[in-house]
């Protein structure tokens, strides 16, 4: 492996000798594993005894002259297809790869998992041109330019795409068409989620201009409320969120300045759930629908409640106020994605760690990927889990298998495959 990435860098300005190779390996290994372990005692320190009686320095990764090299062998490994030695010798790192990020970085958002080991996902946000990819295990498939959207239904294998301003749910990725939608109000909003109903008849769409019940005969925007007394009132939100039960029973909605709303499944309030953060800017279902978890961001921290969902029939939670209607699941996280498993939910935050916690608020285990997290999917059999990053990688992980090295940061055990860069003006590479 190394004589091939000499003979490459040798016409390079680099310069690197294999001996300089057999150096830089030995320095990241070095730095990088008493990192981790000092990241990792802290963290460690930081549940059992409480975060505010850490009074030691937050360790520092001291890698960053070595990752234009490092970014240059990954290269190379990519293009000799010898990724598996190269990631054996340099485990991957997000610290000293953030000066790149500043300018390649791209969002890896509506992340869907098909089946095997397949997901389908897009690149970029709602206000940018967008390009959707199928992955199916490390292969990666380049969708039709024209996708702005995709979606999947909570039960039952509906998918929905959007594209030139129609939508289409279909029985399963690629299958029978169920029903095609052509926007009207809705037409040209960047849309920011979609989600098809259970039996593709009707799709929730989410856009900063509205969150709209899109049926064949009707374009319902649910959220937000217009104000009577506003001439010009217009519906722009910021941190606009929406979720739907599993059972399509319930849809909750919210936004920077507005509470989340408890609508029926035609987009009736029938309830109401006050931030206990600053700003509610999340929300999900419990797998089972008996939890509605509904989050609230200050900054990049925030709070997560949970409420039963017997009562949110006439619920009104008001905000910043303690009460026995809901449970506290976490105080930490400012929460930008999340799916719920059949055990716990996993939340992915604003500073790159994903979390599993329980109903109860139990935290069970955190694994640090880095970047503010854009996406996240599961298998059925919740043993894979994508996770999509704003920092423009893409992370395949076993969960509970074990570590793979010991430069994981995280309580858990889950074993990385691989991670994909997606970066502006490059290859899309494997490490």
């Amino acid at each position: 492996m190394f004589r091939s990435l000499v003979n490459r860098f040798k016409k390079s300005d680099m310069n690197l000798t294999e001996k300089n190779i057999e150096d830089i390996k030995a320095e990241w290994n070095t730095k990088g594993s008493r990192y981790v372990s000092d990241i990792n005692k802290m963290v460690e320190f930081g549940e059992t005894n409480g975060w505010e009686n850490w009074k030691g320095k937050e360790p520092e990764d001291k890698r960053d002259h070595l990752a234009e090299a490092v970014f240059q062998l990954l290269k190379d490994a990519n293009k000799n297809n010898t990724v598996d030695a190269f990631r054996n010798d340099f485990p991957p790192a997000h610290a000293p790869m953030v000066q790149f990020m500043k300018a390649k970085a791209q969002s890896i958002q509506q992340l869907q998992f098909i089946d095997g080991q397949k997901i389908v996902f897009l690149v970029g946000t709602a206000y940018q041109k967008r390009q959707a990819y199928l992955l199916k295990d490390d292969e990666i498939i380049e969708l039709d330019g024209s996708i702005d959207a995709i979606g999947k239904s909570k039960q039952n294998n509906v998918f929905a795409i959007a594209s030139n301003n129609t939508i289409v749910t279909t029985q399963g990725w690629e299958g029978e068409i169920i029903a095609t939608f052509h926007l009207h109000d809705a037409k040209n909003l960047a849309i920011v989620e979609l989600v098809p109903f259970n039996d593709g008849q009707k799709v929730l769409l989410t856009t900063a201009m509205g969150i709209f019940i899109i049926a064949n005969d009707s374009e319902k925007m649910i959220h937000p409320l217009p104000d009577p007394e506003d001439e010009e009132w217009e519906p722009y939100m910021d941190m606009e969120n929406a979720t739907i039960s599993n059972d399509n029973k319930h849809i909750v909605v919210g936004d920077q300045c507005s509470d989340h709303r408890v609508l029926d499944a035609n987009g009736i309030q029938i309830g109401e759930v006050g931030p206990q953060s600053s700003y509610p800017d999340f929300c999900l279902f419990s797998k089972d629908d008996n939890q509605l978890i509904t989050n609230s961001c200050h900054f990049y921290n925030g709070v997560t409640i949970g409420v039963p969902s017997t009562e949110l029939e006439n619920l009104n939670i008001p905000a910043y106020e303690e009460s026995e209607q809901y449970t506290v699941i976490d105080e930490e996280m400012r929460v930008y994605c999340g799916i719920a498993t059949s055990k716990y939910y996993i939340l992915g935050d604003a500073f790159g760690y994903i979390r599993a916690i329980d109903t109860q608020g139990n935290s069970l285990w955190r694994h640090y990927l880095g970047s503010s997290l854009s996406g996240i999917a599961i298998s059925d059999d919740e043993k894979t889990l994508w996770v999509g990053s704003s920092s423009g990688m893409l992370h395949k992980l076993q969960l509970d298998k074990g570590l793979r090295d010991d430069h994981t940061i995280a309580t858990g055990k889950h074993y990385e495959d691989f991670r994909l860069v997606i970066w502006k003006d490059e290859p899309i590479l494997k490490w």
